[in-house]
């Protein structure tokens, strides 16, 4: 993993990695505490902040990621391009740009923001629950990619009617749809209306 100065306070000095603290936030996005990551997501939940990716190739269609199997929360199921949690103090948007790295080993060649959107959503098969306040991004992806994976099962490049052929078969993630509909505005002005988004 890259060292950034966000990553750097993150990482003990012995190399072995210090627990990950998430931004805990009010109705509004206000930062009002910290909070250790599995601890926030352990039910009911904290609210917090976190990030959704959307990025499309020249084509439209949407790059999917398999969560990899070994993954505590959410393991095996297919989501958005990217998705995770800013460091206390780190803008989201850098975290969406750090993230897209760490896990794809892309630099999207275009990212702008595409609004927020908070939820509560149950997982029943890890029995955690997400309370987000999520700030959207979307962009392009013109590099081959090179998926970490312990991260990453599988990709997948798909347009709006393979997306949802895909959607009924599952299994997706929990928030999946509630980021992908708040996304829907910006992924229609990137993409135009042939993409059908």
């Amino acid at each position: 993993m890259p060292i950034t100065p966000a990553t750097a306070t993150h990482s003990a000095s012995d190399g072995t990695a210090d627990a990950i603290l998430l931004e805990l936030v009010d109705e509004n996005g206000v930062t009002i505490g910290t909070a250790e990551k599995l601890s926030a997501h352990q039910p009911p939940g904290q609210l917090h902040r976190a990030f959704s990716v959307f990025l499309f190739d020249e084509q439209g269609r949407l790059l999917l990621q398999q969560r990899a199997l070994g993954k505590y929360h959410s393991p095996g199921v297919w989501s958005n391009t990217c998705c995770g949690h800013p460091y206390p103090g780190e803008a989201p948007f850098a975290a969406a740009a750090r993230r897209t790295y760490e896990e794809l080993g892309v630099s999207p060649s275009l990212l702008a923001e595409a609004g927020t959107v908070r939820y509560n959503h149950p997982d029943p098969a890890s029995g955690l629950v997400e309370q987000e306040y999520n700030h959207l991004f979307v962009g392009l992806v013109q590099s081959p990619l090179a998926p970490d994976p312990e991260e990453v099962g599988a990709t997948a490049f798909v347009t709006a009617a393979e997306l949802a052929e895909r959607h009924a078969e599952g299994p997706f993630s929990a928030w999946f749809m509630t980021v992908l509909d708040a996304a829907r505005p910006a992924i229609r002005e990137l993409t135009g209306p042939s993409a059908d988004w």
